[in-house]
Order: C-alpha cells, then sequence, then structure tokens
C-alpha cells in the first residue's frame, strides 16, 4: 500500500491554546508528506480571517501544499472575487469550493445571496476566472441534504467539473458500499476525475451524530452499539475509534483506493496512526528558510 496518498483537513483555531493544538497536528502530520492540507470556512464566511492567517502561516512555515476552502454564502461576488485575489496573491493556488452552510448554520433554510454566487459549481467558475487554481468540490454519497435526488447531485457535481474542478472529496460515510455503490453511478455518468473518499475517525460520538443528522450521513447499527456509553471513557474510545477507521480504511486500499482525505478536527493522533497502518510513513521534514519561519 506503499502508493497511497493522503490529505489531511484542518479548521481555523479561535482561541490560542487552539492554535498550538493546530500547529503540533501539523508538525506532526507534515512528515507523512500529504498531497496537501486544507483549511476549512466557516458558515457565512464567519472564520475567514482566521483561515487566511492559518492557511498563509502553513505556507509560510513548511513546506505543505495548502487548499483554501471557500463558501459563496452571504457574500457577493466581488467580496468572494477579493479573498480569491488575496489567496493567490499570497501563494495559495488550490482552493476547495463549496456552497457552504447558511449563517445560521447547517440545518437552516439556504437562501443565495442576490448578489453572490448560487452554488458550488458557479464559484468554481468564478474562481478560474480570477486565477488558474487547482480546484476541488465536494460529494455526498448519500445525497446533500438539500438536494431532491442523488442524480440532482450527480448533475451538479458535472457542473462543477465543466466549471473547472479536477477533484472531488465525499462527505463523511461509515459503509463503504455506499463510497463504492455512488463511485459507480458516478462514472457511469461519464464523470472520470478522483472521488477521494472523506474518513473522519470517531472522536465524540454526540458529536458525529450531530454532524450525522445535519449533513444526511449514515451511522450504521455496528457503530452505535459499538460507541454506546463510550463518550465518558476516552481511552476505549479511542481504541475502538481506531479499529473502526483502520478496517474501514484497509477495505478501502483494498478494493483500489489510491487516495484518502482525513477530516482530523486539528487532532493528529488518529489520522497519524491510520497512514502508519496503511503503510504510509513519515518521511525527512524539509522546513521552509529559518527567515520564512521567523
Amino acid at each position: 500500500m506503499s502508493d497511497l496518498h493522503v490529505s489531511f483537513e484542518f479548521f481555523p483555531p479561535k482561541t490560542e491554546a487552539m492554535q498550538q493544538k493546530l500547529w503540533s497536528a501539523v508538525q506532526k502530520l507534515a512528515p507523512l508528506s500529504p498531497d496537501f492540507v486544507s483549511v476549512t470556512y466557516g458558515a457565512g464566511g464567519s472564520t475567514r480571517e482566521r483561515t487566511h492567517e492559518t492557511v498563509t502561516r502553513i505556507l509560510a512555515e513548511t513546506s505543505l501544499g495548502v487548499a483554501a476552502h471557500l463558501t459563496c454564502v452571504a457574500a457577493r461576488r466581488e467580496e468572494v472575487d477579493d479573498v480569491l485575489r488575496r489567496y493567490w496573491a499570497s501563494g495559495v493556488k488550490h482552493i476547495v469550493a463549496l456552497r457552504g452552510d447558511p449563517p445560521g448554520g447547517a440545518g437552516e433554510p439556504y437562501r443565495a445571496h442576490p448578489g453572490g454566487y448560487a452554488n458550488a459549481a458557479e464559484l468554481a467558475a468564478g474562481a478560474r476566472a480570477v486565477a488558474p487554481f487547482e480546484i476541488s468540490v465536494g460529494c455526498y454519497p448519500e445525497k446533500h441534504p438539500d438536494s431532491p435526488s442523488l442524480s440532482a447531485d450527480i448533475d451538479m457535481l458535472k457542473r462543477k467539473i465543466d466549471a473547472g474542478a479536477s477533484r472531488a472529496i465525499t462527505q463523511f460515510f461509515y459503509d463503504n458500499t455506499v463510497y463504492f455503490r455512488f463511485l459507480d453511478r458516478v462514472r457511469a455518468a461519464g464523470i472520470q476525475i478522483p472521488i477521494v473518499p472523506g474518513v473522519m475517525p470517531v472522536t465524540s460520538f454526540a458529536g458525529l451524530r450531530r454532524m450525522a443528522d445535519l449533513c444526511g450521513a449514515t451511522i450504521p447499527g455496528r457503530l452505535v452499539k459499538l460507541f454506546q456509553n463510550l463518550d465518558e471513557d476516552p481511552a476505549t474510545r479511542q481504541l475502538i475509534a481506531a479499529t473502526v477507521a483502520a478496517e474501514q480504511c484497509h477495505d478501502l486500499a483494498e478494493q483500489g483506493v489510491k487516495h484518502f482525505h482525513f477530516y482530523t478536527l486539528n487532532r493528529d493522533d488518529l489520522a497519524y496512526a491510520l497512514c502508519l497502518m496503511l503503510g504510509v510513513r513519515p518521511k525527512p521534514a524539509s522546513p521552509k528558510s529559518s527567515e520564512a519561519a521567523a
């Protein structure tokens, strides 16, 4: 499995303690030589500056490739285009273009800004008009909660590709048959870009259930039983979470998956262990010059 590729997702920290935790995770995972790391963008652009600061610090102090998430919620096209120009000028060449959650958070009705990009396909096209970004987009193996059907989802994915997307990263899932069934439908529709599985090891089962309810992801009954009453037993939960995620990743790899995108939640422990179990080993770090890191 040494030919596997990985990428990691982080979110911008709110406090100094969270900043230290994030940076510890970045430094731990960097020697695994991920294809890229990405930094999320809060609902309604609520983390715009923190996302930019996090992205530019990773660029300045490491040799990692960085993708900046960007959404089209609650912003005019001109505002989004300004963010894109700032990213390009800062050295960010890779964007994860997403529709985004409403300002009130996931679960609230989505309304496109009257002067903004209506969806991720329009955002991707707008990004390519600003600069020749590499563009990744999201996809939902179990259907986006706002979509009328999975067929409509696949049609939207085609529009994103036509707008310039070259990679799709899935929402998390815990039943691999869901991913492969979706992949079959995508390929049957003529879509050939990589469909990278998004893997989220369980750090809090209560938190996972909330996220799954909002994004329409199914949690198999087997996992419900495994994690029952373990939120107050972190050591046991960690062992089970690592085992479950390792089984999922090994099965995906054995069925031909070559790239894994890990939703780290700014933790390095499970993601690092999973990479080692998959045969992805650390390489000597290649920090940028001390002047750049100062």
